[in-house]
Protein backbone atom coordinates (compact mmCIF):
# COMPACT_ATOMS: atom_id res chain seq x y z
CA UNK A 1 0.00 0.00 0.00
CA UNK A 2 2.86 2.29 0.48
CA UNK A 3 3.53 1.85 -3.24
CA UNK A 4 0.09 3.05 -4.06
CA UNK A 5 0.64 6.29 -1.80
CA UNK A 6 3.81 7.08 -3.30
CA UNK A 7 2.54 6.72 -7.49
CA UNK A 8 -0.65 8.93 -5.73
CA UNK A 9 1.31 11.53 -4.47
CA UNK A 10 3.64 11.62 -8.01
CA UNK A 11 1.10 11.74 -10.20
CA UNK A 12 -0.95 14.04 -8.30
CA UNK A 13 1.83 16.48 -7.65
CA UNK A 14 2.39 16.25 -11.35
CA UNK A 15 -1.31 16.98 -11.89
CA UNK A 16 -0.87 20.35 -9.79
CA UNK A 17 2.66 21.24 -12.20
CA UNK A 18 0.52 20.80 -15.10
CA UNK A 19 -2.31 22.70 -13.92
CA UNK A 20 0.28 25.82 -13.26
CA UNK A 21 1.69 25.47 -16.82
CA UNK A 22 -1.67 25.72 -17.97
CA UNK A 23 -3.06 28.82 -16.44
CA UNK A 24 0.57 30.53 -17.00
CA UNK A 25 -0.12 30.46 -20.57
CA UNK A 26 -3.22 31.66 -19.98
CA UNK A 27 -3.12 34.58 -18.05
CA UNK A 28 0.22 35.68 -19.41
CA UNK A 29 -0.61 35.98 -23.07
CA UNK A 30 -3.71 38.02 -22.34
CA UNK A 31 -2.26 41.04 -24.72
CA UNK A 32 -2.21 38.58 -27.72
CA UNK A 33 -5.61 36.97 -26.68
CA UNK A 34 -6.66 40.43 -26.61
CA UNK A 35 -5.33 41.62 -30.02
CA UNK A 36 -6.46 38.31 -31.77
CA UNK A 37 -9.76 38.18 -30.85
CA UNK A 38 -10.39 42.41 -30.75
CA UNK A 39 -11.07 42.47 -27.53
CA UNK A 40 -11.52 46.13 -26.44
CA UNK A 41 -10.09 47.22 -23.23
CA UNK A 42 -13.22 47.92 -21.97
CA UNK A 43 -14.50 44.63 -22.51
CA UNK A 44 -11.51 42.69 -21.74
CA UNK A 45 -12.32 43.23 -17.88
CA UNK A 46 -15.58 41.19 -18.38
CA UNK A 47 -14.04 38.29 -20.20
CA UNK A 48 -11.39 38.34 -17.26
CA UNK A 49 -13.69 38.64 -14.66
CA UNK A 50 -15.94 35.70 -16.05
CA UNK A 51 -13.10 32.77 -15.83
CA UNK A 52 -13.17 33.05 -11.70
CA UNK A 53 -16.35 33.85 -11.46
CA UNK A 54 -17.02 30.42 -13.37
CA UNK A 55 -14.39 28.88 -12.15
CA UNK A 56 -16.09 29.43 -8.22
CA UNK A 57 -19.63 27.50 -9.96
CA UNK A 58 -17.63 24.83 -10.93
CA UNK A 59 -15.89 24.22 -7.34
CA UNK A 60 -19.45 24.48 -5.93
CA UNK A 61 -20.45 21.97 -8.57
CA UNK A 62 -17.54 20.12 -7.49
CA UNK A 63 -18.77 19.49 -4.19
CA UNK A 64 -22.06 18.23 -5.16
CA UNK A 65 -20.35 15.75 -7.75
CA UNK A 66 -18.13 14.14 -5.16
CA UNK A 67 -21.03 13.03 -3.09
CA UNK A 68 -21.04 10.34 -5.92
CA UNK A 69 -17.98 10.67 -8.54
CA UNK A 70 -14.77 9.95 -6.50
CA UNK A 71 -12.34 12.96 -6.83
CA UNK A 72 -9.71 11.31 -8.42
CA UNK A 73 -12.14 10.72 -11.01
CA UNK A 74 -13.17 14.26 -11.16
CA UNK A 75 -9.48 15.17 -11.72
CA UNK A 76 -9.27 12.53 -14.42
CA UNK A 77 -11.89 13.95 -17.30
CA UNK A 78 -11.77 18.12 -15.59
CA UNK A 79 -7.70 18.26 -16.60
CA UNK A 80 -7.95 17.85 -20.20
CA UNK A 81 -11.17 19.60 -20.37
CA UNK A 82 -8.73 22.85 -18.88
CA UNK A 83 -5.94 21.31 -21.77
CA UNK A 84 -9.03 21.73 -24.55
CA UNK A 85 -10.26 24.42 -23.53
CA UNK A 86 -6.57 26.34 -23.67
CA UNK A 87 -5.98 25.12 -27.29
CA UNK A 88 -9.49 26.36 -27.91
CA UNK A 89 -8.91 30.12 -27.41
CA UNK A 90 -5.73 29.46 -29.11
CA UNK A 91 -7.08 28.33 -32.27
CA UNK A 92 -10.46 30.30 -32.17
CA UNK A 93 -11.21 33.37 -34.48
CA UNK A 94 -14.51 34.97 -33.26
CA UNK A 95 -15.32 36.09 -30.09
CA UNK A 96 -18.16 33.86 -29.34
CA UNK A 97 -15.51 31.04 -29.62
CA UNK A 98 -13.38 33.08 -27.83
CA UNK A 99 -16.22 33.41 -24.95
CA UNK A 100 -16.75 29.37 -24.79
CA UNK A 101 -13.52 28.00 -24.78
CA UNK A 102 -12.67 30.58 -21.75
CA UNK A 103 -16.23 28.92 -20.15
CA UNK A 104 -15.38 26.03 -20.60
CA UNK A 105 -11.84 26.73 -19.13
CA UNK A 106 -13.43 28.50 -15.74
CA UNK A 107 -15.77 25.50 -15.19
CA UNK A 108 -13.13 22.90 -15.74
CA UNK A 109 -10.71 24.65 -13.68
CA UNK A 110 -12.60 24.77 -10.83
CA UNK A 111 -13.39 21.37 -10.70
CA UNK A 112 -9.71 20.96 -11.18
CA UNK A 113 -8.72 22.77 -8.26
CA UNK A 114 -10.81 21.68 -5.92
CA UNK A 115 -10.42 17.83 -6.63
CA UNK A 116 -6.67 18.58 -6.78
CA UNK A 117 -6.66 19.70 -3.39
CA UNK A 118 -9.19 17.17 -2.09
CA UNK A 119 -6.97 14.48 -3.29
CA UNK A 120 -4.01 16.20 -1.34
CA UNK A 121 -5.40 16.23 1.42
CA UNK A 122 -6.30 13.10 1.52
CA UNK A 123 -3.13 11.73 0.61
CA UNK A 124 -1.37 14.00 4.01
CA UNK A 125 -4.17 12.26 6.51
CA UNK A 126 -2.64 8.69 5.35
CA UNK A 127 0.80 10.12 5.37
CA UNK A 128 0.03 11.71 8.66
CA UNK A 129 2.48 14.89 7.77
CA UNK A 130 2.54 17.35 6.05
CA UNK A 131 2.86 17.07 2.12
CA UNK A 132 0.24 19.43 0.81
CA UNK A 133 3.23 22.33 0.35
CA UNK A 134 4.78 20.24 -2.17
CA UNK A 135 1.95 19.70 -4.09
CA UNK A 136 1.75 23.77 -4.34
CA UNK A 137 5.32 23.56 -5.38
CA UNK A 138 4.42 21.78 -7.89
CA UNK A 139 1.83 23.91 -9.10
CA UNK A 140 4.55 27.55 -8.75
CA UNK A 141 7.29 25.20 -10.70
CA UNK A 142 4.34 24.94 -13.41
CA UNK A 143 3.45 28.87 -13.52
CA UNK A 144 7.61 29.60 -13.82
CA UNK A 145 7.61 27.01 -17.04
CA UNK A 146 4.32 28.16 -18.47
CA UNK A 147 5.30 31.86 -18.20
CA UNK A 148 8.91 30.87 -19.44
CA UNK A 149 7.06 29.63 -22.40
CA UNK A 150 4.86 31.93 -23.11
CA UNK A 151 7.74 34.77 -22.71
CA UNK A 152 9.36 32.42 -25.66
CA UNK A 153 5.71 32.63 -28.05
CA UNK A 154 5.52 36.64 -26.96
CA UNK A 155 9.61 37.13 -27.98
CA UNK A 156 9.49 34.95 -31.02
CA UNK A 157 6.20 36.76 -32.01
CA UNK A 158 4.39 33.28 -32.28
CA UNK A 159 0.99 32.45 -32.52
CA UNK A 160 -1.54 31.24 -29.87
CA UNK A 161 -2.39 28.32 -31.44
CA UNK A 162 1.83 27.57 -32.46
CA UNK A 163 2.49 28.48 -28.45
CA UNK A 164 -0.28 26.11 -26.89
CA UNK A 165 -0.64 22.85 -29.49
CA UNK A 166 3.05 21.76 -28.71
CA UNK A 167 2.05 21.96 -24.82
CA UNK A 168 -1.13 20.72 -25.22
CA UNK A 169 0.09 17.46 -27.19
CA UNK A 170 2.56 17.14 -24.12
CA UNK A 171 0.19 17.22 -21.15
CA UNK A 172 -2.96 15.54 -22.39
CA UNK A 173 -1.32 12.26 -22.82
CA UNK A 174 0.70 12.38 -19.63
CA UNK A 175 -1.63 13.73 -17.28
CA UNK A 176 -4.44 11.00 -18.43
CA UNK A 177 -1.57 8.08 -17.97
CA UNK A 178 -0.75 9.55 -14.34
CA UNK A 179 -4.23 9.65 -13.62
CA UNK A 180 -3.93 5.64 -13.39
CA UNK A 181 -2.41 6.08 -10.28
CA UNK A 182 -4.39 8.84 -8.57
CA UNK A 183 -4.91 7.47 -4.85
CA UNK A 184 -7.52 8.67 -1.92
CA UNK A 185 -5.59 7.71 0.93
CA UNK A 186 -8.30 7.35 3.13
CA UNK A 187 -10.52 5.75 0.01
CA UNK A 188 -12.51 9.45 -0.31
CA UNK A 189 -14.60 10.01 2.13
CA UNK A 190 -18.23 11.46 -0.02
CA UNK A 191 -19.43 13.50 3.41
CA UNK A 192 -21.16 16.86 3.42
CA UNK A 193 -20.67 19.68 5.56
CA UNK A 194 -24.22 18.43 6.84
CA UNK A 195 -23.31 15.16 7.42
CA UNK A 196 -20.79 16.41 9.68
CA UNK A 197 -23.05 18.30 11.74
CA UNK A 198 -25.91 15.48 11.73
CA UNK A 199 -23.25 13.50 13.65
CA UNK A 200 -22.82 15.84 16.70
CA UNK A 201 -21.67 19.55 14.94
CA UNK A 202 -24.45 21.63 14.91
CA UNK A 203 -24.38 24.09 11.74
CA UNK A 204 -23.32 27.35 13.77
CA UNK A 205 -20.47 25.64 14.88
CA UNK A 206 -19.32 23.71 11.28
CA UNK A 207 -19.61 27.67 9.85
CA UNK A 208 -17.58 28.98 12.75
CA UNK A 209 -15.49 26.54 12.32
CA UNK A 210 -14.96 26.80 8.37
CA UNK A 211 -15.32 30.79 8.22
CA UNK A 212 -11.41 32.04 9.61
CA UNK A 213 -10.19 29.27 7.03
CA UNK A 214 -12.83 31.14 4.37
CA UNK A 215 -11.46 34.52 5.71
CA UNK A 216 -7.82 33.63 5.34
CA UNK A 217 -8.19 31.74 1.75
CA UNK A 218 -9.50 35.45 0.57
CA UNK A 219 -6.74 37.38 1.89
CA UNK A 220 -3.92 35.29 0.60
CA UNK A 221 -5.31 35.50 -2.94
CA UNK A 222 -5.81 39.28 -2.58
CA UNK A 223 -2.25 39.42 -1.47
CA UNK A 224 -1.14 37.17 -4.25
CA UNK A 225 -3.24 38.79 -7.01
CA UNK A 226 -2.11 42.47 -6.01
CA UNK A 227 1.34 40.97 -6.92
CA UNK A 228 1.10 39.40 -9.81
CA UNK A 229 -1.45 42.36 -11.50
CA UNK A 230 0.47 45.44 -9.71
CA UNK A 231 3.64 44.54 -9.22
CA UNK A 232 5.14 45.38 -13.06
CA UNK A 233 3.04 48.74 -12.82
CA UNK A 234 4.33 50.01 -9.25
CA UNK A 235 7.41 49.68 -10.02
CA UNK A 236 7.50 51.18 -13.32
CA UNK A 237 5.02 54.25 -12.21
CA UNK A 238 5.65 54.30 -8.63
CA UNK A 239 9.55 53.81 -8.01
CA UNK A 240 10.68 55.21 -11.29
CA UNK A 241 12.08 51.24 -12.66
CA UNK A 242 12.70 50.60 -16.38
CA UNK A 243 9.85 48.38 -18.39
CA UNK A 244 12.74 45.74 -18.29
CA UNK A 245 13.11 45.78 -14.43
CA UNK A 246 9.59 46.06 -13.93
CA UNK A 247 8.89 42.60 -14.96
CA UNK A 248 11.39 41.13 -12.42
CA UNK A 249 9.45 41.65 -9.42
CA UNK A 250 6.86 38.94 -10.26
CA UNK A 251 9.89 36.55 -11.60
CA UNK A 252 11.39 37.13 -8.55
CA UNK A 253 7.65 36.20 -6.49
CA UNK A 254 7.45 33.65 -8.47
CA UNK A 255 10.42 31.85 -7.65
CA UNK A 256 10.66 32.48 -3.97
CA UNK A 257 6.94 31.00 -3.87
CA UNK A 258 8.64 27.77 -5.05
CA UNK A 259 11.34 27.62 -2.68
CA UNK A 260 9.18 28.67 0.06
CA UNK A 261 6.65 25.88 -0.88
CA UNK A 262 9.75 23.33 -1.42
CA UNK A 263 10.79 23.13 1.91
CA UNK A 264 7.68 24.76 3.82
CA UNK A 265 6.48 21.34 4.97
CA UNK A 266 9.60 20.69 6.80
CA UNK A 267 9.35 23.91 8.74
CA UNK A 268 5.15 22.28 9.71
CA UNK A 269 6.87 19.19 10.94
CA UNK A 270 9.06 20.83 13.11
CA UNK A 271 7.42 23.41 14.21
CA UNK A 272 3.64 23.14 13.27
CA UNK A 273 1.26 24.72 11.18
CA UNK A 274 0.13 27.57 13.56
CA UNK A 275 3.53 28.79 14.11
CA UNK A 276 4.14 28.39 9.74
CA UNK A 277 1.07 30.51 9.25
CA UNK A 278 1.70 33.04 11.94
CA UNK A 279 5.22 33.74 10.53
CA UNK A 280 4.33 33.56 6.93
CA UNK A 281 1.53 36.33 7.71
CA UNK A 282 4.29 37.95 9.63
CA UNK A 283 6.64 37.81 6.91
CA UNK A 284 4.10 38.68 3.82
CA UNK A 285 2.69 42.14 5.99
CA UNK A 286 6.40 42.90 6.14
CA UNK A 287 7.31 42.43 2.64
CA UNK A 288 3.70 44.77 1.75
CA UNK A 289 4.96 47.34 4.16
CA UNK A 290 8.66 47.39 2.99
CA UNK A 291 7.01 47.91 -0.64
CA UNK A 292 4.72 50.63 0.37
CA UNK A 293 7.62 52.77 1.81
CA UNK A 294 10.51 51.68 -0.78
CA UNK A 295 12.79 54.58 -2.09
CA UNK A 296 13.48 53.11 -4.77
CA UNK A 297 13.35 49.72 -7.39
CA UNK A 298 15.67 47.66 -5.58
CA UNK A 299 14.04 47.87 -2.54
CA UNK A 300 10.77 47.60 -3.80
CA UNK A 301 11.84 43.93 -5.35
CA UNK A 302 13.16 42.81 -1.87
CA UNK A 303 9.84 43.85 -0.44
CA UNK A 304 8.27 41.62 -3.32
CA UNK A 305 10.36 38.74 -2.70
CA UNK A 306 9.77 38.63 1.21
CA UNK A 307 5.81 38.57 0.01
CA UNK A 308 6.97 35.60 -2.16
CA UNK A 309 8.25 34.01 1.05
CA UNK A 310 5.60 34.67 3.35
CA UNK A 311 2.37 34.29 1.34
CA UNK A 312 3.14 31.09 -0.12
CA UNK A 313 2.35 28.90 3.03
CA UNK A 314 -1.02 30.39 3.61
CA UNK A 315 -3.49 28.55 0.91
CA UNK A 316 -1.50 24.73 1.35
CA UNK A 317 -1.94 24.85 5.16
CA UNK A 318 -6.01 26.19 4.69
CA UNK A 319 -6.80 23.36 2.74
CA UNK A 320 -4.77 21.09 5.26
CA UNK A 321 -6.55 23.02 7.93
CA UNK A 322 -10.08 22.22 6.28
CA UNK A 323 -8.81 19.07 5.81
CA UNK A 324 -8.41 17.98 9.67
CA UNK A 325 -11.16 19.78 10.83
CA UNK A 326 -13.48 17.87 8.76
CA UNK A 327 -12.25 14.40 8.31
CA UNK A 328 -15.55 13.07 7.62
CA UNK A 329 -16.29 15.73 5.08
CA UNK A 330 -13.06 16.89 3.83
CA UNK A 331 -13.96 16.58 -0.11
CA UNK A 332 -16.88 18.54 0.29
CA UNK A 333 -15.41 21.50 3.21
CA UNK A 334 -12.39 21.75 0.35
CA UNK A 335 -14.63 22.50 -2.54
CA UNK A 336 -16.25 25.03 -0.75
CA UNK A 337 -13.36 26.22 0.70
CA UNK A 338 -12.20 26.09 -2.55
CA UNK A 339 -14.81 28.81 -3.83
CA UNK A 340 -12.91 31.96 -2.07
CA UNK A 341 -9.76 31.13 -3.88
CA UNK A 342 -11.27 33.23 -6.73
CA UNK A 343 -13.17 35.40 -4.49
CA UNK A 344 -10.10 36.98 -3.34
CA UNK A 345 -8.85 36.81 -7.14
CA UNK A 346 -12.07 38.77 -8.45
CA UNK A 347 -11.66 41.37 -5.60
CA UNK A 348 -7.66 42.02 -4.76
CA UNK A 349 -6.83 43.34 -8.27
CA UNK A 350 -9.94 46.01 -8.20
CA UNK A 351 -9.45 47.06 -4.65
CA UNK A 352 -5.91 48.03 -5.25
CA UNK A 353 -6.56 49.82 -8.59
CA UNK A 354 -9.81 51.87 -6.95
CA UNK A 355 -7.07 52.69 -3.64
CA UNK A 356 -4.67 53.69 -6.12
CA UNK A 357 -6.59 55.95 -8.28
CA UNK A 358 -8.54 57.12 -6.00
CA UNK A 359 -5.91 58.11 -3.06
CA UNK A 360 -2.24 56.40 -4.00
CA UNK A 361 -0.57 53.09 -5.13
CA UNK A 362 1.91 53.82 -1.70
CA UNK A 363 -1.36 53.58 0.28
CA UNK A 364 -2.96 50.97 -1.63
CA UNK A 365 -0.26 48.67 -0.39
CA UNK A 366 -1.12 49.39 3.17
CA UNK A 367 -4.88 47.18 2.53
CA UNK A 368 -3.34 43.81 2.11
CA UNK A 369 -0.95 44.32 4.40
CA UNK A 370 -3.39 44.37 7.02
CA UNK A 371 -6.07 41.71 5.81
CA UNK A 372 -2.94 39.31 5.66
CA UNK A 373 -2.28 40.45 9.74
CA UNK A 374 -5.57 39.60 10.40
CA UNK A 375 -4.56 35.91 9.35
CA UNK A 376 -2.73 35.88 13.01
CA UNK A 377 -6.47 36.40 14.78
CA UNK A 378 -7.24 32.95 13.06
CA UNK A 379 -4.08 30.98 13.57
CA UNK A 380 -5.09 28.70 16.03
CA UNK A 381 -7.46 27.37 13.79
CA UNK A 382 -4.64 25.42 11.62
CA UNK A 383 -3.63 23.64 15.03
CA UNK A 384 -4.08 19.90 14.74
CA UNK A 385 -6.80 18.17 16.22
CA UNK A 386 -4.95 14.93 18.12
CA UNK A 387 -8.47 13.14 18.69
CA UNK A 388 -8.94 13.06 14.48
CA UNK A 389 -5.51 13.61 13.16
CA UNK A 390 -2.82 11.98 15.53
CA UNK A 391 -1.09 13.45 17.99
CA UNK A 392 1.14 16.46 18.53
CA UNK A 393 1.94 18.34 14.96
CA UNK A 394 2.26 14.55 13.33
CA UNK A 395 1.74 11.41 13.08
CA UNK A 396 4.85 8.72 13.79
CA UNK A 397 4.40 6.76 10.70
CA UNK A 398 1.96 6.22 7.72
CA UNK A 399 -1.20 5.11 8.24
CA UNK A 400 -2.94 1.28 6.62
CA UNK A 401 -5.80 3.46 3.86
CA UNK A 402 -6.66 0.28 2.65
CA UNK A 403 -8.55 0.82 -0.55
CA UNK A 404 -6.23 3.00 -1.95
CA UNK A 405 -7.42 3.48 -6.13
CA UNK A 406 -10.43 5.37 -4.65
CA UNK A 407 -12.69 3.25 -7.21
CA UNK A 408 -10.85 4.40 -10.06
Amino acid sequence: MTEVLRRGRASLAFSFLAQGVAFALLVTRIPAIQDRYGVSDALLPAFLAAVPILAGVGSVAAERLVRRIPAGRLLRWSQPVVLLALLGVGVGERMVELGIALALFGLAVGVLDASMNMLGVSLQRAYGRSIMLGFHAAYSLGGIVGASLAWAGAHWQLALWVSYLPVVLVLLPAVLVGSRWYAAGDGGDGGTVEDAAERGERGGVVFKALLPLCLVMTFAYIGDSTVSNWSAKYLQDVLGSSEQLATVPYNVYMVTTLLGRAIGDFGVRRFGAVAVVRAGAVVAAVGFGVVAVAPGAWVGMGGFTLLGVGLCVLVPQTFAAAGRLFPGASDAVIARLNVFNYVGFLIGSPLVGALGDAWSYRGAMVVPMALVLVTLVYARSFAPQPDRYGGGHERPRTADVGRGSNGL
